[in-house]
């Protein structure tokens, strides 16, 4: 009986350390994002993208037409420091351009793409 006591005993111990340490593990993360809340990050909004021979570069002038690899419509790539985070769709945020969120990639996939 005595056995069963201390055994029961050293457990609540041992869930009651486990509890502190998770608090404590909990409590340092938080600390962690905020230091990692004041990083600057470059946010890019990619309309399409072209391969050009540097004979058709050095023919380009005002008025030139350079045809994208993306439909019209189609959503715009939204990157973070160029890797890309989500799609989205132009919005006019009173006279300035802004991009709506429409899907964000999954976060395994964007770990898997900074690889």
């Amino acid at each position: 009986m005595a056995e069963e006591e201390n055994t029961v005993a050293e457990d609540k111990a041992a869930e009651e350390q486990t509890s502190s340490q998770n608090e404590d593990l909990n409590s340092a993360s938080a600390d962690n994002l905020r230091v990692l809340e004041n990083i600057d990050v470059k946010l890019t909004v990619q309309v399409g993208s072209a391969e050009l021979k540097i004979r058709e570069l050095l023919r380009l002038n005002e008025g030139s037409v350079i045809e994208l690899d993306r439909l019209a419509g189609d959503p715009l790539d939204i990157l973070i420091n160029g890797t890309m985070i989500a799609k989205g769709e132009v919005v006019m945020v009173g006279e300035r351009f802004g991009i709506r969120f429409s899907e964000i990639v999954d976060p395994q996939k964007r770990i898997e793409s900074v690889k």
